[in-house]
């Protein structure tokens, strides 16, 4: 069985999905329907398995063709994104500054940043990338990012410029009712029987492993990762699902509306620095810029640092 994919293949899923139908789809496409009809067959039976059901008049996807559909977004989207990126290139408007976070999807800082920015380069545009694995150092040596917020240790961190910005402390993260909220801190022997509930860039079975935001020896009773949605994370805490532990300046936001504590982790704080990572060398200079307004600010207003 053939189970080879290209690029016709995703944008015919793509369109089907879209539109509910091989009709629609074709016009979209600029082909007969009758050919398309034959691609999706000839597509399925490489794959082994169908794509859509079939909801009264509309195609739609089924757990394969959802699962296949992520793969065609990502891939369609990386595909017009470089190619707006090279014809601005090639026309001298390439003013972008690609821009991602560590560790946080909740980013309350980053619109007077932009702000600030926009005053000293209206011409130019700053996009929140996101980046495989929570992992930018490595995106930024391939390009995918010009400038990042970094927090996490990486192997790879001697060969990016690192700009020191602020100490953060990681906290504890549960309900105000959850019985850790009145402690002063917590212990190793404490997470003995936690269900701990972190970002799966802490996946244990990945090489090399992100150490746990822990104290030296805890050994929680069970860990689920989940993707790097700071959102997510939280309302699995507030539902009574687990607890988490996270920088504090990510997690502050929620105390007063998800009614969680803070709690250190360990009888010493742990702290974390963050910094600003760039490419070495030259930068242009909107990135410079870019890089500059970032550190200015974060410097002067470290997030939102309210003290568990």
């Amino acid at each position: 069985m053939n189970q080879d994919l290209d690029l016709r293949d995703l944008e015919l899923l793509a369109a089907t999905a879209e539109s509910g139908s091989l009709t629609a789809a074709a016009e979209l496409l600029y082909v007969s329907q009758p050919a398309l009809s034959q691609r999706l067959t000839r597509l399925e039976d490489r794959l082994g398995m169908p794509l859509f059901d079939r909801s009264g008049r509309r195609l739609v996807p089924n757990a394969a063709g959802k699962r296949l559909l992520v793969t065609a977004h990502r891939v369609l989207g990386e595909i017009r994104s470089a190619t707006r990126d090279l014809r601005e290139m090639r026309e001298g408007r390439d003013r972008r500054v690609r821009f991602t976070a560590q560790c946080s999807t909740t980013l309350p800082w980053l619109p007077p940043v932009i702000r600030a920015f926009r005053e000293r380069h209206p011409e130019a545009e700053v996009r929140l990338e996101t980046v495989p694995d929570d992992a930018p150092v490595p995106a930024l040596l391939a390009d995918l990012v010009d400038v990042a917020l970094v927090t996490k240790p990486d192997r790879e961190a001697d060969r990016v410029a690192l700009t020191r910005l602020f100490d953060d402390e990681m906290v504890a993260v549960v309900p105000r009712d959850h019985p850790w909220a009145a402690r002063p801190h917590l212990t190793a022997e404490d997470f003995a029987e936690a269900h701990l509930i972190l970002f799966d860039a802490y996946d244990q079975t990945r090489i090399p492993s992100v150490p746990l935001p822990l104290p030296h020896g805890a050994r929680p009773a069970r860990i689920t990762t989940m993707p790097v949605v700071t959102d997510l994370v939280i309302e699995m805490v507030a539902g009574g699902q687990g607890v988490t532990v996270l920088p504090n300046w990510a997690a502050a936001p929620y105390v007063a509306t998800h009614g969680l504590a803070l709690v250190r982790p360990a009888p010493a704080p742990l702290t974390r620095t963050w910094s600003c990572a760039t490419r070495r060398g030259p930068l242009p200079p909107h990135v410079a810029a870019f890089a500059e307004v970032l550190a200015e600010h974060l410097r002067a207003h470290p997030a939102v640092s309210a003290r568990p």
